[in-house]
């Protein structure tokens, strides 16, 4: 098995100074589209919520085979046509949302979107691994995949702003929402241009001459295949902050809304700010511990907030924060080290393959999520950080297992 950087390949990367400002503009985009959710074709059309849901769902299940199709033209052709691929998805999806007017639109529009999402995030980890293999000097991909964390996070800041500031008034009509949804389809398109004409990275071919085997590899890597279900969970804790703030802050504590907007701000600024920096620190120590104390942080951010009682508005403002410097801590490592260690675990002639595949830990998490949440929280309102926190610690004890069988030179960055 081939794992880690190639010696092979020449020094022929160029334009990774664009590449992540590409993917800041691509997030603006995100940004601007994404507090509108269910919101934006109830008020662009007349078809029912209820409907509109159904719909979203339906095009969402047609983005699952995306992953297994990216990998292996990643591994043929290269990542970067495919991540030019998703930009354009992406822009034509937004485009045809502003131009929706009934139920056919609204499922073609959300099916191209959700065809670029998963394209995207199928690829872009293995155009980064690939851009890191053709440069010269000893920059870590850990450390590319932090700037890539830290851009994203800040375009998908600025986008929300935007858009907060622009729907504010009560009175914003349809014709605002469908500019906002053209503001999105505009960013894409640059996001396109500029990664097909001003980044260059080795792929596909490139990785040399190695015979491209099937997914029937993947399938006997039973270490992977471990790798892939223990990031299941660490995916899972990272979307339940604002899955299930919102609801717990609301219903469970009756304290005010703006409480949620703060916490939510708070910890994006600090992801978009010090992620680069922080992994940069970490490479002397293995990834999988790194990981391992990522999740005993979850685990820590979930007990509080399943002992926290309505009635307790004194107590609830402190805690929440402190609980919510742990989450941020924890995700801050998790991105960028979690990538690094599935691209470096990966055998290189392979590695879009396997890349593709590592993002069903994050389909899976979106999927189960939401009924997670919602049915343990109907039980007992602390049950499912309860349930969190327990599987953060299995997770804990399943990556320590795991270490002794994924590729030694995989464990460290660099």
């Amino acid at each position: 098995m081939t794992v880690g950087r190639t010696t092979t390949t020449p020094a022929r990367s160029r334009g990774g100074a664009v590449l992540i400002g590409a993917l800041v503009v691509d997030s603006i985009g995100n940004g601007l589209f994404l507090p509108l959710g269910l919101i934006f074709f109830t008020r662009v059309t007349d078809v029912p919520l209820a409907l509109v849901g159904v719909l979203l769902s339906a095009a969402n299940l047609m983005q699952l085979p995306v992953p297994l199709v990216a990998g292996a033209l990643a591994d043929r052709f290269g990542a970067r046509p495919l991540v030019v691929l998703a930009q354009v998805l992406h822009a034509t999806g937004y485009l045809a949302a502003g131009l929706v007017t009934g139920p056919a639109g609204i499922l073609v529009a959300a099916v191209l979107t959700a065809l670029g999402v998963r394209f995207f995030w199928s690829t872009i980890f293995t155009l980064i691994a690939d851009y890191v293999d053709g440069r010269p000097g000893t920059t870590s991909r850990d450390y590319w995949y932090g700037w890539a964390s830290m851009s994203r996070t800040a375009g998908l800041g600025i986008g929300g702003v935007l858009t907060g500031i622009v729907i504010a008034s009560p009175d914003t009509d349809a014709g605002v929402f469908r500019m906002i949804a053209f503001g999105a389809a505009a960013c894409f398109a640059v996001a396109a241009v500029v990664i097909a004409v001003a980044v260059r990275a080795p792929g596909g071919t490139a990785h040399g001459t190695a015979t491209l085997a099937g997914y029937r590899e993947l399938l006997r890597d039973r270490p992977y295949l471990g790798l892939i279900g223990v990031n299941a969970v660490f995916a899972l804790s990272t979307i339940m902050l604002a899955l299930a703030l919102p609801t717990v802050v609301v219903i469970q504590l009756d304290a005010p809304a703006w409480l949620v907007s703060g916490i939510l701000v708070g910890n994006t600024v600090v992801v978009s700010l010090v992620t680069a920096p922080v992994v940069l620190r970490l490479r002397p120590y293995r990834r999988t511990r790194v990981l391992a104390v990522a999740a005993l942080l979850w685990a820590s951010w979930s007990v509080p907030l399943a002992l926290l009682r309505p009635g307790q508005s004194w107590w609830v403002v402190p805690v929440l924060a402190g609980a919510t410097v742990l989450y941020t801590a924890a995700s801050v490592v998790h991105a960028p080290v979690s990538a690094g260690l599935a691209a470096a675990a990966a055998p290189l002639a392979t590695r879009g393959r396997y890349l593709a595949t590592f993002q069903y830990s994050f389909t899976l998490a979106e999927i189960v999520g939401p009924g997670f949440f919602t049915t343990l929280f109907a039980i007992r309102h602390g049950l499912p950080w309860l349930a969190l926190a327990a599987l953060n610690g299995l997770a804990v004890v399943a990556l320590l297992t795991l270490e002794r069988r994924l590729p030694a030179p995989a464990l460290r960055d660099g």
